[in-house]
């Protein structure tokens, strides 16, 4: 398995293995609204590719903002059918996690399942809100949220992520 930055050449592959992965309207959800017209923060985002060179799986963070405070917005997470249960997800959320730590990333919130999410540090937030509908109870996040709160809203930060991505491109 490699594991790299994602970048422009894989997009249409990543696209296509979140087609596969999630139902036809995926793209309707309150998370993709935040993600409408804004870059993700591609030098977070990684791919991990099979021995053969196919998309295994994908992570992706975006830029939004939580009243008046940055934040990323990780997801969508996507593993392809034939290499799920492998521990695939969990190394690509914990990669992700160390890469936007060592970045300087202050705080990242996701919509998922606590139980799940809840291993890796994410909690439920109170006092964040996503655009509707969205279950309050299923808004996680971890790091420094102590005192943000208010809507998340889009935020398009002009040229590159403000955060130091100079890790490598081929992590181990």
């Amino acid at each position: 398995m490699e594991l790299h930055r994602e970048t422009d050449a894989d997009t249409w592959e990543v696209e296509a293995l979140l087609d596969t992965c999630f139902a036809p309207g995926r793209t309707a959800l309150s998370s993709y609204r935040l993600r409408d017209d804004v870059p993700p923060a591609r030098d977070l985002c990684l791919v991990a590719r099979g021995r053969a060179g196919e998309v295994a799986g994908s992570i992706r963070f975006w830029p939004v903002r939580v009243g008046t405070h940055d934040a990323m917005l990780l997801g969508p997470i996507a593993i392809h059918p034939t290499r799920q249960g492998e521990g695939l997800g969990a190394y690509l959320i914990q990669s992700g996690l160390d890469r936007a730590s060592g970045a300087g990333v202050k705080r990242i919130l996701l919509v998922g399942d606590a139980p799940y999410y809840g291993r890796f540090g994410f909690r439920r937030l109170t006092g964040v809100t996503m655009p509707p509908p969205t279950n309050p109870d299923r808004v996680l996040g971890i790091w420094d949220w102590d005192g943000v709160t208010g809507d998340v809203t889009k935020a398009a930060w002009p040229g590159t992520c403000p955060y130091d991505t100079s890790t490598p491109d081929h992590l181990p």
